[in-house]
């Protein structure tokens, strides 16, 4: 049984995590249930259990999985024989998330494309921020593409031990 020491620590981590979340445009609570996912010591959590551990509503749950779900980051499933629903963070969220996340990177460096059309040279203040941003998007970009190649490469080597 945890002390209370831990059960302190495991919810302030739940509730940090619903604040992460939120700064990435998430709603806490859909932050918190991610949380709950993973640190609970079964690989799949039920809806009951997450009303109960969050002293949420059954609604509330139902939409932040919901959402969660469209997401990308959580999986529901079901037991034979049962009809609630479980959850689970669904495999492989973390380079989901990323690519996400580099879709919005590229989807703002088209716009400092865009806007390096509009304005010219002479007009020094604007252009030079603009080249900049340009060319610190077309790195990262660079860049991110090998990394995620770095890490597939390096779940398969990790897989293989």
């Amino acid at each position: 049984m945890a002390s209370q020491m831990e059960v302190r620590e495991r919810e302030e981590f739940v509730e940090d995590m619903g604040i992460v979340l939120e700064h990435m445009g998430i709603a806490r609570m859909a932050g918190k249930i991610f949380g709950c996912l993973l640190l609970s010591p079964e690989s799949e959590v039920s809806t009951d259990q997450l009303v109960q551990q969050l002293r949420a509503s059954r609604g509330s749950i139902s939409t932040m999985t919901r959402l969660l779900i469209q997401l990308g980051m959580v999986d529901r499933v079901g037991r034979s024989g049962e009809r609630r629903d479980y959850f689970r963070i669904k495999p492989d969220t973390w380079t989901r998330i990323l690519k996400v996340r580099m879709g919005q990177i590229i989807e703002f460096h088209n716009m400092i494309e865009r806007a390096l059309e509009i304005v010219t040279p002479k007009e020094a203040g604007p252009y030079n921020r603009l080249r900049e941003m340009h060319e610190f998007y077309e790195f990262f970009e660079h860049e991110f593409a090998d990394l995620l190649d770095r890490w597939e490469d390096h779940k398969k080597q990790a897989s293989r031990k």
